[in-house]
């Protein structure tokens, strides 16, 4: 069976647009990841950020995190283009979800549950708010399975029936890219993926 090409089914989507520029909401894990991201989808939709990282570990990286996010947006010039949407730093709501899987492996199904939670409340509130789709950055990195990234993202589009736009951002050059403009712009760029287990696996490594 040959691999879906996520990155075409997207160009589709964009091809039948004729121009349009539907609304997105999109799921950000960090500026640097975000900076590629949004240089492409600005040029196609109506971009907002949403920025639910529960996940975050301690809760000064995710302060960090969240103000290179904002800095990635004003030095890229697109302050007047993507709105972003803040959600509080709610960490009780990711141990929740990953709770009997503290000792599974890096991408396992920890990771995938902690993917549900957050692409989860990114379907609901783009229903809850009108987007015409809603899609994540975390496509973009060569350490994350787009395959499962996308399914996670389809399953919850069907929960809250609303259109997932799928995407394999690290194609085409997206993620030396994004590496490229946050080194430009000085954004902070981290050493672990974020969470608390992956913050240990990095001080023992």
């Amino acid at each position: 069976m040959n691999r879906r090409n996520y990155r075409r089914e997207l160009d589709r989507i964009i091809e039948k647009n004729n121009g349009r520029k539907p609304t997105v909401l999109l799921h950000s894990c960090c500026g640097p990841c975000s900076s590629s991201v949004l240089e492409y989808l600005t040029e196609y939709f109506d971009v907002t950020v949403l920025w639910y990282n529960p996940n975050l570990y301690p809760k000064e990286e995710f302060d960090r995190r969240y103000e290179a996010q904002m800095q990635i947006i004003e030095r890229m010039g697109l302050k007047d283009t993507v709105k972003i949407i803040f959600a509080e730093h709610r960490s009780g709501e990711y141990y929740e979800a990953v709770r009997g899987f503290e000792d599974e492996i890096e991408g396992g199904s920890r990771c995938e549950r902690c993917f549900r939670l957050r692409l989860g409340e990114t379907a609901r509130i783009a229903k809850e708010r009108g987007f015409e789709y809603f899609c994540s950055t975390l496509t973009v990195s060569r350490h994350k399975n787009a395959v499962l990234i996308n399914a996670v993202g389809e399953d919850c589009a069907k929960e809250f029936e609303v259109p997932w736009l799928p995407s394999e951002f690290k194609k085409r050059g997206g993620e030396e890219r994004s590496q490229q403009l946050a080194q430009e712009h000085h954004i902070y760029q981290q050493l672990y993926c974020g969470c608390e287990f992956s913050y240990k696996k990095r001080l023992e490594a």
